[in-house]
Order: C-alpha cells, then sequence, then structure tokens
C-alpha cells in the first residue's frame, strides 16, 4: 500500500496543467464498442480506473493501441464476447464503476450485455436501476444472479421508445443513450443528464454517424441508424481537478495559474469558489488564482443567512467537488453549511479534518458545517488514511496547508483518479514524497 509523506506549511507558485477528464473518459472508451471501425481518442489521462477500463476492452479483444501518452486507437471488429461468461470478467469487471457503460453498447451491437456488480468509491448507495430500467424499456429482457451478484441484458434488437428517467443519472443516461443509437425508431429520454461529459458523448456519437438532438438539455432525441463508424475525438480538461487546484491555491495562499481549462464548460464551479472568497481570475482560458495573502471570506445570503451550498444534478453543482469546497472552509472568514444530497457516506472523512483541527459540526451524513479559522489558527499534520478519490485529495490539500508532516496512507485511491499527482505538485513546489 503506497503512502504520501507530506510538509506543510510552504507556499506554492507556478502553471498547472489539468488532466483529460476521468468521467468523460469512462464513457468515451466505451463508445469504441459501437464500430467495427477504428477511433482515435486523444488526451486521455494515465489514473489508474481508465488505465483498468483500457484493460478490461483489450481482454474483451478490442485492439488498442498507443499512440503517445494521452492519445490511443481502439478498433472493436474482432471481440471476443465469451469472455463476458469467464470467471475472469467476473473478477475484472468489479475493479472500477465505469465498467458498467459496456452493457449498453454491447447490447446495442451484439445483442447482449453483461457485467458483475461494479466497484468505485464507498460513498453510500449506487444503484444502477436507471441503467437497467433504461435498457429494459427499449425491448432488452433483464436477468440477475444474487449469488454472484452478475446482471445481464439480452434483445433480438432493441425498439426506440420514450422514457421518463427517475433520476438524471449521468452513466445511466450514457448507457441508454450508447444503446438507443442503433435501436429501430426515434428514443425520447427526458430528465437526461446533461453534464459537458455527456455532451461530449453525444457530439462523438453524432460524428460517427448517430442522430441525437437536445444535446445540452435534459431532452434527448435520438432517432435510430444502422451503422456507427469511426472518428477521432478529444477530451476535455478534468474539471474535477481544476476544483482541485483553484482550492489548493487557496488554501496554501499560493499564486497559481491553470491552464487551458475549457472555461464554457466550468458552469457555476468558478463563482462557487468565489462565494467563498477566492479570486478566480478569467486569462483567456487559463484560470489565475493570486496569493490570498490576507486570506478569502466566505459571502453569506443576501438576507444575511449562512451560506449553504449543495451538489445538484448539471448545471447544479458537481458532487465531485464538494468535499474539495469543504476543506477551504476550514480556513475561510466566516461559516457554510455543506449539503451532500447525493451521497450518505461522501462526508464522514471529515473527522480526520477535526482531527487536524478544523471547526465543523458534523450535522448528519448529508450536512456539515464548516466555521472557518482565516488562517489565525493553522491545521495541523497527523497520520491518516485516503477513503475515496474525493476524499482523498481533500485531505491532500489540507496536509500541503498544514503544519508539520502529514502522512496519507491508501493512495492508491488518489491514484484512481489524478495523474501523476505528486509529480505535478512537486512542479509547483510542494514538499511531497510518495513511499512505496
Amino acid at each position: 500500500m503506497g503512502t504520501f509523506k507530506i510538509e506543510g506549511g510552504h507556499q506554492l507558485k507556478g502553471k498547472i496543467q489539468p488532466q483529460g477528464a476521468k468521467n468523460e473518459a469512462l464513457q468515451i472508451l466505451c463508445a469504441v464498442l459501437l464500430t467495427p471501425e477504428l477511433v482515435t481518442i486523444n488526451n486521455i489521462p494515465d489514473i489508474v480506473d481508465v488505465n483498468k477500463l483500457i484493460n478490461l476492452l483489450k481482454k474483451l479483444g478490442v485492439k488498442v493501441e498507443k499512440l503517445s501518452r494521452t492519445s490511443y486507437t481502439f478498433q472493436s471488429d474482432e471481440l471476443d464476447l465469451e469472455y463476458l461468461e469467464s470467471d475472469q470478467f467476473k473478477i475484472d469487471g468489479r475493479g472500477l464503476r465505469g465498467s458498467i457503460m459496456i452493457v449498453g453498447p454491447l447490447l446495442a451491437r451484439f445483442g447482449k450485455g453483461y457485467i458483475p456488480k461494479p466497484g468505485g468509491d464507498k460513498i453510500g448507495r449506487r444503484r444502477l436501476d436507471t441503467h437497467f430500467e433504461g435498457l429494459i424499456k427499449l425491448g432488452a429482457k433483464f436477468r440477475y444472479s444474487k449469488e454472484d451478484q452478475f446482471y445481464g441484458v439480452e434483445a433480438d434488437f432493441l425498439t426506440g421508445t420514450y422514457m421518463l428517467l427517475e433520476e438524471a443519472s449521468v452513466t445511466g443516461t450514457a448507457n441508454i443513450v450508447m444503446a438507443a443509437v442503433l435501436a429501430k425508431g426515434q428514443t425520447t429520454i427526458y430528465n437526461a443528464a446533461c453534464e459537458p461529459y455527456l455532451q461530449q458523448l453525444c457530439k462523438m456519437l453524432n460524428r460517427m454517424g448517430a442522430k441525437i438532438s437536445g444535446v445540452g438539455s435534459n431532452m434527448l432525441i435520438i432517432d435510430g441508424v444502422e451503422y456507427l463508424g469511426g472518428t477521432d475525438h478529444t477530451m476535455l480538461p478534468d474539471m474535477i481537478e481544476i476544483g482541485s487546484w483553484i482550492g489548493l491555491a487557496a488554501m496554501t495562499k499560493s499564486e497559481l495559474t491553470i491552464t487551458n481549462v475549457s472555461w464554457n464548460d466550468l458552469g457555476i464551479i468558478p463563482n462557487i469558489f468565489r462565494k467563498l472568497g477566492i479570486t478566480v481570475e478569467k486569462q483567456g482560458d487559463d484560470i489565475h488564482i493570486p496569493a490570498h495573502t490576507n486570506g478569502y471570506e466566505i459571502q453569506n445570503f443576501i438576507d444575511g443567512s449562512i451560506l449553504t451550498i449543495s451538489d445538484a444534478p448539471w448545471p447544479g453543482f458537481t458532487p465531485d467537488l464538494l468535499s474539495i469546497i469543504l476543506v477551504v472552509a476550514t480556513q475561510a472568514r466566516g461559516s457554510v453549511l455543506i449539503h451532500q444530497k447525493m451521497f450518505e457516506s461522501r462526508l464522514f472523512f471529515v473527522d480526520k479534518l477535526i482531527d487536524m483541527g478544523a471547526k465543523i459540526i458534523l450535522c448528519d451524513p448529508h450536512r456539515a458545517t464548516v466555521i472557518g479559522h482565516d488562517f489565525k489558527s493553522t491545521l495541523k499534520a497527523t497520520t491518516m488514511t485516503s477513503p475515496d478519490i474525493r476524499a482523498g485529495v481533500s485531505l491532500l490539500i489540507a496536509a500541503l496547508s498544514a503544519k508539520g508532516t502529514s502522512t496519507i496512507m491508501n493512495i492508491e485511491q488518489i491514484d484512481r483518479g489524478y495523474e501523476n499527482i505528486d509529480e505535478r505538485l512537486r512542479a509547483i513546489g510542494a514538499k511531497i514524497t510518495r513511499l512505496e
């Protein structure tokens, strides 16, 4: 198990470029299964979860060629569908949450898709009902083995239909869209997720020959086609990493420039950080964060009541950044209520911040009130364990701002979502060492 040793309390300075978007990559990589033709994908992040999915595709028979550090070609012309019913697949498929999105493309193209109960962060219940209910409405027959937690859908053909999703699930919408593009007739998906990464998937599919309209809205209309071809696709920068670097700059009173952020795809993320009093400057397509030598002050609502920051489906605030917001608030002037609506275990890492000296009241599994120190009392170094990707990076930010030397164990969780994070942080002045 790997460990980070972090000497905190140092100001950082320089430029940092965000990696390709993890959550987009998991969708886009599954979409290569929809065509026998060559698909080229650029700006793929070199992270554990993405590499696991690429290896899963290889075992399924996808021909994968690495063109450069971030560019690959994929060709799904000779797949080994028997692998889907093997014991090895049951092990491989459990390794990451994103594996669920191979089901829609396989069902659409080959009439069957299987998956073991996928893994991922232990942040609360993450049900798969939206995925399978949508595929059933398209005409698939569903089966589930309780004994080995193995899901399957099969159909001779899929037929377009109208569906109103119970929840605006991003991965659920992606799975249904990838199935519907090859279905007969028209499919309407209402209450569809409309995150930029889902928009990227739809744009890629349209370039491959799909007919998807309403991209960017919560109503997608898909006219099924008989065949999809190859394409080239470049992924967006990772908005969660961008938010992480904004928080890091504020907490360490550092001047940082985050380059090539695709401002138009950031939504309300910059404004949420501004509500915490953080200066977020737009410089072309870069974000500049000046050194907050005098700290930063949380805004109240206009009636004077305490600011509440909560997650919501896009264009609301992404739940993946609430952990970062919570950590940044520990050194602000003022107080804020963090409301994590979607996952009931995601705030449980706050006990580690409390051990470091943060003033946080965990109201219930979904809400935490943070009373900021205004840098009058720094966080204290400690030894801790990363519980999931986003909490892990939040604890890393806390450690980089803390007085003394901290140790973070189970850093494999951080590596699942952040590419060479220790090397990139050292390049801007962080004192961080990886211990195997």
